[in-house]
Parts: structure tokens; sequence; C-alpha cells
């Protein structure tokens, strides 16, 4: 078990007995070491979840770096790059938020901007007057056009040349399990038509 050390701040009335304090604080240090040794700090699940998520926030700040270069939010570089892999580069408002893990009113405020930058529009959906398509602009794919390169470089450079091709393929494996179990309307084949 790991040792580590434990402030204790305790709120006493005004005019405690500097004994009665000593006493407070000796007896809550009991009690924190108590939880704290019934606490498994050394599970096994800690670490796998610390290093995804260590991985995948050292690999965004990267991206970042790079879609600021191309005045892109990484989630307005998510969303021209759901819908320029999509047919007919467009998507269901419902589809595009589900695939990029937003809430209907997110992808309704990230489109909003977007369709102001003339990045993407809106189509109404001719068989289903609710619903309505974002669809890539000619603006919106020269701009994801122009990011691509360096993303693609540093996707590169971080991820695939850290891991051999069989260990590639075990991760990308593990995560569509892991994506499908904990969001399945992010799989492309949720999608549907109007």
């Amino acid at each position: 078990m790991k040792e580590f050390v434990v402030q204790i701040t305790t709120t006493v009335p005004e005019g405690t007995d500097p004994a009665e304090l000593a006493r407070r604080r000796a007896a809550e240090a009991v009690r924190v070491r108590e939880l704290a040794g019934s606490i498994d700090l050394d599970d096994p699940r800690f670490a796998a979840f610390g290093l995804f998520t260590e991985a995948y926030f050292g690999l965004t700040a990267r991206f970042g770096e790079q879609f600021e270069q191309h005045q892109l939010s990484a989630i307005e570089f998510e969303v021209l790059l759901r819908l320029a892999r999509s047919p007919g580069h467009r998507l269901r408002m419902t589809d595009l938020a589900g695939q990029a893990s937003l809430s209907t009113s997110g992808v309704t405020r990230v489109v909003d901007r977007m369709d102001r930058d003339e990045l993407v529009c809106r189509e109404a959906c001719g068989s289903d007057r609710r619903s309505l398509y974002a669809v890539i602009t000619e603006s919106g794919l020269t701009r994801l056009a122009e990011t691509l390169p360096g993303h693609l470089e540093l996707i590169q450079r971080w991820f695939i040349d850290q891991l051999t091709p069989d260990q590639l393929t075990q991760a990308l494996e593990s995560l569509r399990v892991v994506r499908d179990a904990v969001d399945p309307e992010a799989s492309s084949e949720y999608s549907r038509s109007c």
C-alpha cells in the first residue's frame, strides 16, 4: 500500500481549548488513515483508465494547437470530418449529435457557428419536415483539406508510430467495443435517412 500525506483542516469554535483541538485533529487523522487504508488505490482499473485519459488529453493538446492554426476548434474539425465522410457529405442533425457526442442543443450551437462561417449549411429533409441535415459546404471542404495533412502527420507521429501493427489492430478493435457499448449512436452504421 502506498503512503500519502493528508493535511487536515478542522473548523472549531473560537476559544476552543488547544488540548481539545489537538484531540479532535488526532481523532480525525485516525479516521482518515482508516478510510485511506480501506481504498485500494493500486486497483489496475485506475491505471487502465488513467493511461487512456492521459493519452487522450495528450493527443488532444497536440491536435488543438494545429486546429487553431486553421481557425477551427476540435469539435468543428470533428463535425467537418464526419460530414465529409458521410454519404452526400451530410448527416441528420440528430445523427451528427450522436456521432460527435454532443447534445441536441450542443450540435445546434456548433452548426449555427459553422453556418455563420459558411463551413456548413442546413438543408431540410424532403420526407420529414421535422428533420434537418447538416451539410458541409465547399468552404468547409476546403478548410478540412487544408487542415488534414498536418492532422494526419500528428496522428502518424504521436499515435500510429507509437504502436506495432498488431498493437494498433488490437487497440482499434478494443476502442470500437468500448465506444459501441457507451455510445452506440456514435457508430456511422447507426445513422439513418429521413
